[in-house]
């Protein structure tokens, strides 16, 4: 398989298969997985929800965003946009705020919990996607606020953008996007040979 797709991924209507997976697993196979927006543009342009849904999958794709940091010392994982997170945009105890304008152009705010980043401590950033990098950049100056240092960045995909170009040139960064198929991410084009 690749990283083609196949006829059910292609159609979110039908039942997701959880069990196949490829003969050859090259770095990437499992983007394949994702669907397509079909609901309008403030929402992302792939839904990667399928993906955290299986199980060989998401191995994976975690196993191939932590390989470049193998050996490298990182005291804390933190995890953007999702409550429970450290990092956050509605977390219901001491935080420090900063603003930021996500993917879609909305203004936002970003919190993160002000008892647990101490100077020197070396986070992770890990979050689904980086478009424009302005929901990154937030975290990133969050951290450093706190003293904390990023240790560096993860994501499924880290966009060829002028925030993505920033993030790369000054941290150390995984994604999954493998370089032949980053153009056709950049664009935001479905499908691949």
């Amino acid at each position: 398989m690749g990283c083609g797709f196949t006829p059910w991924q292609a159609n979110s209507t039908l039942h997701m298969d959880l069990r196949h997976v490829p003969a050859a697993r090259e770095k990437g196979w499992y983007l394949a997985l994702m669907a397509p927006n079909t609901k309008g543009p403030h929402y992302a342009w792939l839904d990667p929800s399928r993906l955290y849904c299986h199980p060989q999958g998401l191995q994976d794709c975690v196993a191939d965003l932590l390989q470049p940091f193998q050996g490298d010392p990182i005291d804390l994982v933190a995890g953007i946009d999702a409550m429970g997170f450290i990092l956050a945009g509605h977390l219901c105890v001491e935080t420090l705020t900063e603003p930021y304008t996500d993917y879609s152009g909305r203004e936002k705010v970003m919190e993160m919990r002000t008892d647990t980043v101490t100077p020197g401590v070396r986070i992770l950033l890990v979050d689904q996607w980086v478009e424009t990098g302005g929901t990154m950049r937030a975290a990133i100056r969050l951290v450093e606020r706190q003293g904390g240092v990023v240790a560096g960045v993860a994501a499924i995909c880290i966009e060829d953008s002028e925030g993505g170009r920033w993030i790369r040139e000054r941290y150390k960064c995984a994604h999954c996007v493998p370089p032949r198929l980053q153009p056709r991410f950049d664009r935001h084009q479905m499908g691949w040979e």
